[in-house]
């Protein structure tokens, strides 16, 4: 029955569809942008392709806790023109793996995308983005304890289980799409409106021949600001709602970036200290804090369990960590904007 339990537990978390509510996600949305939105791909206001690396660390307390990694990288191909409006295309490709339960219950997951960034005047840009995505679930059912194994003193795994055995596997495809909005009315002020939905087939994923689960599509908003409130202070509020099936997800928060170095002085090594705090509805408080040296920013988070589950778990929530370098094809573009937008750092 244990078995049966955390099976159960971490298929309704990782499928969203659990009290919580919860796909495969982060606490750092904002620094996982494929993930968010297809149209992120290769949304990046000064440099020409990015990398980054998360990992995330949940529930450790409880008997099924989750590791989830993800590796990314995008690049633009076209754009860095000096014609005041500009337009490029966007690729990326994503990996990701998220295991839990005495099970190892598992998700592995090959995403590819594009984004299209259309710049509409001087003030505004849309993006498109499409995705595609490999999916295989496993889960390793000799790990695993069933109520046919209770002797009436304990669970005896001599015994039969009656259930499947060795490693069971499902594959399948899914897609996703996305648009995003940006508006920057002057050198101070950005912010996107992004909007998307995962999941756009409705694939299906099971273990079992004779029972179909439809992994239903689930849509997801962003609204992310940027607004610089001096020379060596950039306020950053954003907001994030996915919901799927039953269960949804709203969080909110604020970053706050401080210049450490000479923001006169055109200094490649330009520090920033990175302070935030997040709250998930009804489920955890997250603080966040981090530090960008140049193109190289490293930020780190922990969730504090707000919920009904804060008794079992201690209030310990998940452990958060991304790495993230941007950089420019050619080290001569200096300083030079890539289009038409506000300039923070």
């Amino acid at each position: 029955m244990r078995g049966l339990f955390l099976l159960i537990l971490g298929a309704c978390v990782a499928c969203g569809i659990s009290a919580g509510g919860q796909s495969m996600h982060f606490s750092q949305y904002y620094n996982a942008p494929m993930l968010l939105n297809p149209a992120n791909t290769a949304l990046m206001p000064d440099n020409d392709f990015r990398v980054g690396l998360n990992y995330r660390n949940q529930w450790a307390a409880v008997p099924v806790p989750y590791n989830t990694f993800s590796a990314f990288g995008d690049l633009k191909v076209g754009g860095n023109k000096d014609n005041g409006h500009n337009n490029w295309l966007g690729l990326g490709f994503a990996f990701f793996n998220d295991k839990a339960g005495d099970g190892d219950l598992s998700l592995t997951q090959l995403q590819a995308s594009m984004a299209y960034h259309l710049q509409l005047n001087e003030f505004t840009m849309l993006s498109a983005g499409l995705s595609g995505a490999y999916i295989q679930r496993s889960v390793n059912f000799d790990n695993l304890t069933f109520d046919a194994q209770w002797d009436g003193l304990g669970f005896n795994t001599n015994l039969p289980t009656n259930e499947k055995v060795g490693v069971l596997k499902d594959n399948y495809y899914t897609i996703g799409a996305g648009l995003n909005f940006a508006w920057f009315p002057n050198e101070s002020v950005y912010a996107k409106l992004g909007a998307g939905v995962n999941n756009i087939n409705e694939p299906v994923e099971t273990f079992y021949k004779d029972s179909k689960n439809v992994i239903l599509y689930r849509p997801t908003v962003n609204l992310d600001v940027l607004m610089k409130m001096s020379d060596v202070v950039i306020v950053n509020p954003s907001v994030y709602y996915t919901s799927q099936g039953g269960a949804s997800e709203l969080v909110m928060g604020t970053l706050f970036r401080t210049i450490l170095s000479d923001p006169h002085q055109l200094n490649p090594l330009t520090t920033q200290l990175i302070l935030g705090a997040y709250y998930r509805l009804g489920d955890a408080v997250i603080g966040a804090a981090g530090i960008q040296v140049g193109n190289i920013q490293f930020m780190a988070s922990y969730d504090f369990t707000v919920s009904s589950l804060a008794p079992y778990n201690a209030s310990y929530g998940a452990l958060e960590f991304s790495l993230i370098y941007q950089g420019k094809y050619y080290k001569n573009q200096g300083m030079k904007h890539t289009y038409s937008c506000p300039r923070f750092f």
